[in-house]
This record gives C-alpha cells, sequence and structure tokens, in this order.
C-alpha cells in the first residue's frame, strides 16, 4: 500500500515543483483595480522599478545633446505599494477625490497628461513620438493628478540607450 501510494505522490511533486520554479521570485501578479486617494505607488518602466533602460531609434555613432525616438513595444505602468517597499521610489496619491497618474518621460513636446494612468497593473505603451536623449541618464516621474498637497510623485531612473 505505501509504494502505491509514494507511486501516485511522486509525480505530483515532480508537478508541483516544476510550476513553483516556472515563475521568477519576482513575479507579481496585480488585478486591473482604479488608481485612488490615500495610496502608495511605485512606477515600472519596461517591467522594472529600479535602474532600467529604454532603447532608442538612434542608429550608429551619436553625439552630444542627440535625440531621437523610443523603439515600440516598451512600457509603463504604476503598482501599489506597501510603506515598507525599499527598493522602489514610492510615491503617493494623497487626498484628491479622483486620482490617476500621469507619466512624464522628460519630453516636452507631448502635451501635459497625454501619458496617463488610471489603473494599477495595466501597461501603457511608451509613444514612439517621444523625443528623448539617445544616450545618458534620465527619471520617469509618476505624478498623482490629485488637488492634494500630500500626493508626491515616484521616479524610476532610466539610461538611454541607442541601439547599433
Amino acid at each position: 500500500m505505501f509504494r502505491t501510494a509514494a507511486a501516485r505522490l511522486v509525480p505530483l511533486a515532480a508537478a508541483v515543483l516544476v510550476a513553483a520554479t516556472a515563475l521568477p521570485a519576482s513575479a507579481e501578479v496585480v488585478d486591473p483595480v482604479p488608481i485612488g486617494p490615500y495610496q502608495y505607488f511605485y512606477g515600472v518602466v519596461n517591467g522594472q522599478t529600479g535602474h532600467t533602460v529604454i532603447k532608442m531609434a538612434c542608429y550608429g555613432p551619436v553625439f552630444p545633446g542627440q535625440t531621437g525616438h523610443p523603439l515600440p513595444g516598451q512600457t509603463v505602468e504604476v503598482r501599489p505599494a506597501a510603506i515598507t517597499s525599499s527598493s522602489a521610489s514610492i510615491g503617493y496619491t494623497g487626498s484628491g477625490g479622483t486620482s490617476m497618474i500621469a507619466v512624464d518621460l522628460g519630453d516636452p513636446s507631448i502635451a501635459a497628461r497625454a501619458l496617463v494612468l488610471r489603473y494599477y497593473g495595466v501597461k501603457a505603451l511608451i509613444p514612439a513620438t517621444a523625443t528623448l536623449p539617445c544616450y545618458g541618464s534620465g527619471k520617469v516621474t509618476f505624478t498623482p493628478l490629485a488637488d492634494s498637497w500630500t500626493a508626491r510623485p515616484a521616479t524610476v531612473v532610466v539610461d538611454y540607450v541607442g541601439q547599433p
């Protein structure tokens, strides 16, 4: 009887082990939830919360001050955060009645509030029309659109990297 039970449990244990190791430990699933007041959040650029890369369509040698456009398919999003999160710049939506988060890529030609996030865990494409540096460092700022003095932005440091 023991051998029969063990013969059944070994494949089950192997399947559980494979399933548990298939996803990285940092994988986080966030259901789309509306952004509201009194909430902590952090920004995500291309799946990263810390120092990350925005790939730029800048081919060949680049010169200081050269600008270009981001390659398509790159994303930004916001996720809810606990106050104890330390790996990311934490923002706060404040006491405003309706909270949305505007993403500032550092391009003044993009109309204010053109890239607005209304839900946690929903990715938005970085506009391929944005004009950004071909190389160097910068910040993507996630600013709550709330009429509140308690609101504060979150930032993600990015490196702009021209693609050969």
